[in-house]
């Protein structure tokens, strides 16, 4: 997480004087992007801290951007709510994920139980090599 932000850190001193929206976007979708990987069970507590610090830099380098104008954190809140996203598990839990089942080596998940994995060697299927590890 502390690289990706320095990497965020950086890009947004070059982005300090675009305008707020351009910034805004760009900065959603590194979040969104973020928690696409990131955001599994459990690990809601990291992508929330992720996204706090990511209003920290940005907080930071709108108000270096002006010596009068500061900015207070009612806009910034505004900001923050209007672009980026809020921190949610966006996948499910393994069990969930991994629980449908394939027939032999096949990519088609079944409908019901055929029994064997490997399927019956009497069966009738010529195709079926004894492979070495059976």
């Amino acid at each position: 997480m502390t690289g990706k932000l320095r990497e965020i850190e950086e890009e947004l001193r070059r982005r300090r004087h675009r305008p707020i929206p351009e910034t805004g976007v760009w900065l959603a979708q590194v979040v969104a992007g973020y928690f696409a990987y990131h955001a599994v069970p459990t690990n809601i507590r990291s992508i929330t801290a992720f996204r706090y610090h990511v209003v920290i830099l940005w907080y930071r380098q709108l108000r270096r951007r002006s010596q009068r104008g500061r900015l207070k954190w009612e806009r910034m809140a505004g900001l923050v709510n209007e672009f980026l996203p809020k921190p949610r598990v966006l996948h499910p839990w393994p069990s969930a994920r991994f629980a449908v089942r394939y027939q032999s080596r096949s990519r088609v998940p079944e409908s019901v139980s055929l029994g064997s994995a490997r399927g019956a060697f009497s069966n009738g299927r010529p195709y079926r090599e004894k492979l070495p590890f059976n």
